[in-house]
């Protein structure tokens, strides 16, 4: 079983920037081995992909958040980021954290709020 806890979120400027941390843990959990990715979820609007990060450190990301936000990873410390930078209104939502190995089922955090005024 894998937990993940957010952390981060809060309110900020438009322009402005947030560090999301996403923290893995588990009883039989190798964090290298998973593909750890961010999604977030606006009020009345469905969840969608911000950015993934393989294993081996391939990302990828919307084109809504590309050149904008920035996912890593450190592996030492069972953690992925989300640097986001140049913050807009629009980018106001819920984040969560995922993490999935291949053809397995995805696991989600609880969830951490940004909001962003203009």
């Amino acid at each position: 079983q894998v937990q993940l806890v957010e952390s981060g979120g809060g309110l900020v400027q438009a322009g402005g920037s947030l560090r999301l941390s996403c923290v893995a843990s588990g009883s039989i959990f190798i964090f290298s081995i998973y593909t750890m990715g961010w999604y977030r979820q606006a009020p009345g609007k469905q969840r969608e992909l911000v950015a993934t990060i393989t294993s081996r450190g391939r990302t990828n990301y919307s084109d809504s958040v590309k050149g904008r936000f920035t996912i890593s990873r450190d592996n030492f410390k069972n953690t992925v980021y989300l640097q986001m930078n140049s913050l807009k209104p629009e980018d106001t939502a819920v984040y969560y954290c995922t993490a999935q190995t291949d053809g397995g089922v995805p696991t989600w955090g609880q969830g951490t709020q940004v909001t962003v005024s203009s």
